[in-house]
């Protein structure tokens, strides 16, 4: 690679791929499962398109505050590590180069290089060196909890749009196959699309999604057929 040229990873994708990939995720499969299950159950058209915008809606919502209240939490976290760690900076610096030195020393590092690039961490950014090597809290994967929130909130409803879509087009008859088939399809391709993404292997990845999708459409599905027949 030439010289100056700033390597490429996937790791910096990894905080918002894996909200996006749970919203479209959980948008297609909770939204298709509620429709089925309401079909299933012999419900008018109309009623089904209520119940699976109200599906939408919900879903999205509860995707965004589960995901801001967990992704939060992690932030305060690490923030509350940040100002331990600044305090004990203030305290005690000789003892925390000792233990960045010893950091080094455990990842292979020469005793006497390990000092000296303790020495260069700590005179640049102090506390950005231990954040980093000590608590393992780097730019890149620190805790965003309103992007999580927009994420997941967003990626839930472009899932869950792709059910109702057909739902909407597809006759009464037909509406059960068409929608679990196309489901099926919608959410193969995600994960395949989301291995691809994160650098694993495509068919697994879209094996495993539509195999638990399979079983929850259909477990769904069998409680309203078995309700619906209930007088």
């Amino acid at each position: 690679m030439p010289q100056g040229n700033k390597e490429w990873h996937r790791t910096g994708r990894i905080s918002w791929l894996r909200a996006a990939v749970l919203g479209a995720n959980d948008g297609i499969l909770s939204t298709s499962s509620l429709v089925l299950g309401v079909a299933a159950a012999h419900a008018t058209h109309g009623n089904v398109l209520v119940a699976g915008v109200a599906g939408l809606v919900a879903g999205a919502m509860s995707m965004a505050s589960g995901e801001y209240v967990s992704v939060h939490s992690q932030a305060d976290t690490e923030q509350a590590e940040l100002e331990r760690e600044r305090a004990e900076l203030k305290a005690d610096d000789k003892g925390e180069h000792k233990e960045l030195t010893a950091i080094y020393v455990a990842r292979g590092l020469d005793p006497s290089l390990a000092k000296q690039v303790a020495e260069q961490s700590m005179l640049r950014d102090a506390l950005g060196a231990h954040a980093r090597d000590e608590l393992g809290i780097s730019e890149t994967l620190r805790a965003r909890p309103i992007q999580a929130a927009l994420t997941s909130a967003g990626s839930f409803a472009v899932g869950a749009a792709m059910p109702l879509l057909v739902t909407a087009m597809a006759p009464v008859a037909r509406l059960i196959p068409l929608v679990s088939g196309t489901s099926l399809v919608f959410l193969a391709l995600l994960g395949g699309l989301a291995a691809y993404a994160g650098g694993a292997g495509m068919t697994m990845g879209a094996i495993r999604v539509t195999f638990w999708g399979a079983l929850a459409m259909a477990l769904t599905a069998g409680v309203g057929s078995l309700f619906g027949t209930v007088p």
